[in-house]
């Protein structure tokens, strides 16, 4: 029955957009309508950028089929305009194409133009360019800044509406956003900052899109802006006027990961208690973030110190596979839902509290009664619900569509677990794993530096250290910083033994004097203001310095973030000698002290380079452009910083997603075919502490809960997309800044290896592989009362005879199989509880 729902409400999303005719969008106080019926919107956030165009109809098909009714995605300001007027709308930030994809596959769209979005995207999707305005000031009542951003948002709604993508036109956008989360951080612009958010809603209604507009997280919304809830929990968010329908934009599936920090995971069941209690409690929108992350592909991962990957623990994993049990377990509750739409939109609603945190709605319309019996509390309770006695687990919600059959407990997961494996790369032609063949350059940073100073390709020289974003306009990661000075024996630091200190905002610092390297060193993740200091050998005459600033992103987040400073833009950078001088405490005793003689560089001339010479002038990270450069065979450096590593290699075969594991290398930048596939910074791990094998899902959420990956990279395989591979040689180009070892790098494939499922009896089970691949073994099977969990399940104290052999006749050889988990088809148990099915199987 759950099937033929979902196929009804699938046949009748995509049919309505198959006709080119306008959809009535409007809301009141309990719900949106669509064309006056109102509805139950489920989205799941997808951006395009964090994927390819390849991607998104897969994507979007999975989202389908896992119950989503809408897409939502950001619109990313510096995705589309790099340079000021400069624009790109091409290839994975064709936003139109993405918005049509969804308009394909029938489902609506939402549309978050912000333009500021935050997303743990660099800069928060904000161009750097605006920073270099004089006299802006972002994100307030500041007439460049507005003025900039309303040609912006212009630009997006007009293209919008000039391919009738609103609903009003016939397309899929049903709502759209202006700015965003900027209630969070606005108290320091004071009345600019409430001047600005009024001004925004004024822009939005004067672009009459046909839609309702929305602004999430802004309590003071001016009307008609929807202010919307975002956050784990938004059960008991209430929008600021009665007119508006209770919408969650942003229900945050897991959360992102950070070099140097632990992988956060969000469990299944209080994904979907949250879900449950949103509707239980009058919501009429929610929406996944993210339901599929992706990729930080390039440089767009903000932070700083977010990793190239943006899993997000996401129902649909970084590459795109169904992240089980999460998405199975959803699904399922989506359909519960759906089925309910008209007495939840429509119906009377009654509460009754029993206690503290257990309580039970009750929606009614036309004789039909459905109801949620919800308990937050952290251990399992009883209710009397029209004279029938209900257990409800701990930290969840029992939905029964007709107030009397339970039918769905968000603590009760009925789904596959999914144990995902990497396999080597098998090419074609081999039958073993394809073996790397590497060849090598050095970045020679220094090979522009003539005599003088003068530095080629340089882009300018000033008395005064520079913030790196005003220089760079974030084109690179890194900025050089060259200064010299003329140091004769008459200098009070000569002869001396001296340290150069630097004070710095930036994420790294790599220093040479005179050519050679006297140290480096990298921001602790969340400590991003530190001083260097490093004892130097000088010379008399000319001496060069050359400081290497590099950043991992920049920040995305928070009131003013614009104005934090990154590289060497405050200083001090000075040469500090130690002068040995009488004490003359010691009354004639030869006794001596050190003293600090400081020799200040801030206001010396210094000469600023963008880049890495051989990214940007010999372009090495192209396979057109390395192919005519000279690359050594010799032997292969290794743990030696600032070196270019190339490669080739053959395609995996099959379908399955590719990663590229690149254990062994320490920090870089990585490129196939050309392709930026993202920072990667392997040798940073992660803490030791922190982490547990069992996670408890009962109790509020948050980041620090349930961690795992302690000790170990923060992210070891980068995501390699079919779409960048050809199907003869490929080409690997690494540049690695701080030191590697490459030769354990190697392609693998990304599959389901084994899958495991505890189901409760009434249910059907539902097991499959990935990609072709068969069920070649039930590894354990009872149907009764089975004990332990995936990978140690044992036999409880009864069970079923039979329920292995009739496992093994349904699934073995098949990619998939389906089993009623019932007394009549797995054989009766004699068990006095409620039985269940353990299953291992594998792929």
């Amino acid at each position: 029955m759950a099937s033929f729902t979902r196929f009804i409400l699938l046949f009748t999303a995509f049919s309505l957009f198959m006709p080119s005719f306008s959809v009535d969008v409007s809301y009141d106080g309990r719900s949106l309508k669509i064309d006056g019926k109102p509805k139950i919107i489920l989205s799941g956030s997808i951006h395009y950028p964090r994927s390819t165009p390849e991607m998104w109809q897969p994507l979007i098909q999975k989202a389908k089929e896992g119950g989503i009714d809408a897409i939502e995605t950001y619109v990313f300001w510096n995705a589309h305009e790099p340079l000021r007027r400069q624009y790109d709308f091409s290839g994975n930030v064709d936003l139109v194409r993405f918005i049509k994809t969804i308009q394909s596959e029938g489902l609506y769209a939402v549309l978050r133009i912000g333009p500021y979005t935050c997303a743990e995207w660099n800069y928060g999707g904000l161009p750097v360019w605006l920073h270099n305005i004089p006299g802006i000031q972002l994100r307030t009542a500041n007439p460049l800044y507005m003025s900039e951003m309303k040609t912006f948002t212009t630009l997006i709604v007009n293209m919008m509406k000039r391919e009738n993508l609103f609903a009003s036109q016939g397309g899929p956008i049903i709502l759209s956003q202006i700015e965003n989360e900027y209630g969070n951080i606005m108290g320091p612009y004071g009345e600019a900052g409430k001047e600005y958010v009024n001004w925004c809603a004024k822009l939005a209604v004067s672009f009459n899109i046909g839609v309702p507009w929305i602004m999430c997280q802004q309590s003071d919304a001016p009307q008609p802006m929807i202010n919307t809830c975002n956050g784990w929990y938004c059960d008991q968010f209430t929008p600021n006027s009665p007119n508006s329908p209770k919408i969650w934009t942003e229900n945050w599936t897991g959360w992102y990961k950070g070099w140097g920090l632990k992988d956060p995971h969000r469990t299944a069941e209080d994904l979907a208690f949250s879900v449950a209690r949103f509707f239980q409690y009058r919501g009429t929108i929610m929406n996944y973030y993210m339901y599929h992350g992706g990729t930080n592909f390039g440089r767009t991962a903000g932070g700083p110190y977010i990793t190239t990957s943006y899993d997000y623990d996401a129902p649909l994993d970084e590459y795109g596979n169904l992240n089980q049990p999460k998405w199975g377990h959803l699904e399922q509750l989506h359909s519960i839902l759906k089925s309910m739409e008209d007495v939840l939109t429509q119906g009377s609603v009654r509460d009754i509290n029993y206690e503290s945190l257990v309580s039970a709605t009750i929606f009614s319309y036309k004789g039909k009664s459905s109801c949620f019996f919800g308990n937050a509390k952290s251990e399992d309770t009883t209710i009397n619900f029209q004279n029938t006695m209900y257990t409800i687990p701990a930290w969840s919600v029992t939905i029964l569509p007709d107030c009397s059959t339970e039918v769905y407990n968000t603590a009760r997961v009925n789904t596959q677990t999914s144990i995902m494996v990497k396999k080597d790369n098998q090419a074609d032609d081999a039958e073993e794993p394809f073996v790397l063949k590497w060849k090598w350059r050095p970045e020679h940073h220094f090979e522009h530096i003539k005599k003088k100073g003068f530095v080629d390709g340089s882009v300018m020289t000033i008395e005064q250290l520079l913030d790196q974003k005003t220089v760079t306009n974030d084109t690179s990661d890194y900025l050089w910083y060259y200064s010299s000075f003329d140091l004769k024996k008459s200098n009070p630091i000569w002869g001396k033994e001296t340290t150069l200190q630097v004070n710095t905002s930036g994420h790294a610092i790599h220093a040479y004097v005179n050519g050679k390297l006297v140290g480096s060193q990298y921001a602790d993740n969340g400590k991003y203001d530190f001083v260097f200091g490093k004892k130097i050998r000088l010379k008399e005459g000319l001496n060069h310095i050359s400081l290497c600033s590099a950043t991992v992103g920049l920040a995305n987040y928070g009131a003013n973030f614009d104005m934090v400073p990154v590289g060497i833009s405050s200083g001090p950078v000075r040469l500090i000698a130690k002068e040995r001088l009488n004490d003359a405490r010691t009354f004639g005793k030869k006794k001596y002290i050190l003293e600090d003689i400081s020799m200040e560089l801030d206001h010396s001339k210094w000469t600023y380079k963008v880049g890495l010479h051989g990214e940007e002038e010999l372009k090495l990270q192209d396979p057109y452009f390395s192919q005519h450069q000279k690359w050594s065979q010799g032997p292969l450096p290794t743990n030696r910083m600032f070196v270019w590593y190339k490669t080739t290699f053959k395609a995996p075969i099959g379908s399955d997603p590719v990663v590229v594991d690149l254990m062994g290398l320490g920090k870089g930048h990585a490129w196939v075919n050309g392709h930026s596939i993202g920072r990667y910074w392997p040798s940073y791990l992660a803490g030791e502490d922190g982490c547990s094998s069992e996670c408890d899902y009962r109790g509020s959420y948050s980041d620090s809960k349930c961690l795992t990956n302690c000790g170990k990279p923060s992210q070891r395989w980068y995501h390699v997309p079919r779409s960048f591979l050809r199907d003869d040689e490929n080409t690997l180009i690494l540049f690695e800044e701080a030191g590697g070892y490459p030769f354990d790098v190697k392609f693998q494939t990304v599959t389901v290896g084994k899958a495991c499922a505890n189901a409760y009896e009434g249910n059907t089970l539902e097991l499959s592989c990935q990609g072709g691949s068969a069920i070649s073994e039930i590894k354990f099977a009872s149907f009764g009362l089975p004990e332990g969990a995936c990978g140690s399940f044992r036999t409880g104290s009864c069970e079923s005879s039979n329920a292995l052999s009739i496992i093994q006749k349904e699934c073995l050889g098949k990619e998939r199989c389906s089993l009623d988990v019932s007394e009549k088809s797995l054989g009766p148990t004699s068990c006095k509880a409620t039985n269940r099915l353990a299953v291992e199987v594998i792929c």
